[in-house]
């Protein structure tokens, strides 16, 4: 007879086993590497496609925004320069792996999509004021984005979300 009794009485997997075997079905389910072709219906653009010509777009219209500030204010040209070179790298990057060029993607489809985009204030500190506004607007919509997309748009919207967030910092008051 045993010295302590047997703390199973059912036969059956273990706890512990169980756990494990959720771990890792949990584990495999967040790395699985699919193509970004969910949600796709009757052959049209999957999720990622439409989100990547989406960021395309917005990082384009952002770039005519900073056009709009340095026609208005030439003097802002030093400080708005590399940081509207980044923001056309990153439509860039957005572009490199899609199926086809987004429809809003020259700089003529952007302007006439958001007319607003192109007006920029005529005192300097509002326009700065206001691309920084944007950069944040944007950088938090592609942060809520990157959730519903796959691995790698999804590594690249949040770095380029953190991009955002930084120049929205460089344009404030705070960042001077």
């Amino acid at each position: 007879m045993p010295l302590f009794p047997s703390s199973r009485a059912l036969p059956g997997p273990r706890r512990r086993t169980l756990l494990a075997s959720a771990a890792g079905a949990v584990l495999l389910a967040g790395c699985s590497g699919g193509d970004g072709d969910s949600g796709t219906a009757g052959g049209g653009p999957s999720v990622a496609e439409r989100a990547r010509a989406r960021a395309a777009r917005d990082s384009r219209e952002l770039a005519a925004r900073y056009d709009a500030v340095l026609a208005a204010h030439p003097a802002l040209a030093r400080r708005l320069r590399p940081l509207r070179a980044e923001v056309v790298a990153h439509a860039a990057a957005f572009e490199e792996g899609a199926a086809a060029p987004a429809p809003s993607a020259t700089p003529t489809a952007a302007a006439s999509a958001a007319p607003s985009a192109t007006a920029a204030p005529a005192n300097a500190t509002e326009a700065l004021r206001g691309l920084s506004l944007a950069e944040r607007d944007l950088a938090d919509r592609r942060a809520k984005a990157l959730l519903d997309v796959p691995g790698e748009l999804a590594r690249l919207l949040a770095s380029v979300a953190a991009a955002g967030a930084a120049h929205a910092y460089l344009l404030s008051d705070d960042g001077k």
